[in-house]
């Protein structure tokens, strides 16, 4: 009887040890997503910042956001240089 008792508690412990890992390992898990997701909404507000300080039409801005939304950020920074190469040609 005694035998089956410790048997079953260390089972139990097992499953129990088993299941605070697998928390554990979920947590680092999340943690890890939490700051992707935070240098991600970092980039983002980097590149609105970026789109409102080079596009000088309002058109412009609304395609360079369109740009971002639709095609992602590698997209909208080479629409935002070609914008920048304009100026730079308009100017001289």
């Amino acid at each position: 009887m005694t035998l089956t008792l410790d048997n079953q508690s260390q089972i139990r412990e097992s499953s129990l040890t088993q299941a605070l890992r697998q928390i554990q390992q979920l947590n680092s898990k999340i943690a890890v997503l939490e700051q992707q997701h935070q240098d991600y909404v970092q980039k983002q507000q980097n590149l609105i910042a970026a789109i409102a300080e080079i596009c000088v039409s309002p058109m412009q801005e609304i395609q360079a956001l369109r740009i971002l939304i639709y095609r992602g950020e590698t997209a909208c920074r080479q629409y935002l240089r070609s914008v920048l190469v304009k100026q730079s040609q308009t100017s001289k």
